[in-house]
């Protein structure tokens, strides 16, 4: 909450929280005083703590079931390398959130340490490669399977699509687990891929 707060104002505001499962981020949203909507495109994590509460829906991330402009702040945690065209994630989000508002959304990318999620480091030497070695130490596949549910995804391209992005200005991009001095990271290409570990991006609706 404090990391939206320095974007945008969420007492009364109207937050859509993108893949947000059993809406552990939407109750905070509502703590801070805003309007809050969890959306998930799988029933079994909405269901997480019990039967979903109100303000969950199921939907995708690549089609959200919300109007056009509907929402001040459209949220988003370690969300987007989960999809299969991120870019298609992005756009909805961005459709979704009314002129002035913001769009806040974070991800891991794929080649820093934890880019393969529960199968890393193995990841460096190919995500189906990992995900098979991880299948024969624990006896089952990955939660997170390369190719179905985990997708490469690289900071530079999400940053490139970031600043040309049609109807949003880019505001901040930041490591996002990461002292604030790291920042200078995200300007050198490569190093930042492996160092970044998770980027944070914010954006602002301009119509």
């Amino acid at each position: 909450m404090r990391q939206v707060s320095q974007y945008a104002d969420l007492d009364g505001r109207v937050v859509a929280d993108v893949g947000g499962g059993p809406g552990y981020f939407a109750r905070e949203f509502r703590a801070a005083g805003a309007r809050a909507v969890c959306l998930d495109t799988n029933r079994g994590e909405l269901a997480v703590l019990g039967h979903p509460g109100p303000g969950s829906a199921l939907g995708s991330a690549l089609r959200l079931p919300l109007a056009t402009g509907a929402v001040d702040v459209c949220f988003s945690s370690n969300v987007l390398e989960h999809v299969a065209d991120w870019a298609a994630m992005l756009a909805e989000m961005v459709r979704v959130t009314k002129p002035g508002g913001v769009v806040f959304v974070s991800f891991t990318n794929w080649l820093s340490p934890w880019g393969g999620h529960e199968t890393s480091p193995w990841h460096y030497l190919g995500g189906d490669r990992a995900a098979r070695r991880y299948q024969r130490r624990h006896g089952r596949p990955p939660k997170n399977r390369y190719g179905t549910s985990l997708f490469p995804v690289s900071v530079a391209a999400v940053l490139a699509w970031a600043r040309a992005a049609p109807g949003a200005v880019l505001v901040d991009a930041v490591p996002r687990y990461l002292p604030g001095w790291t920042r200078p990271l995200l300007r050198v290409p490569v190093l930042r891929e492996f160092l970044t570990w998770n980027l944070l991006l914010v954006l602002r609706r301009t119509s």
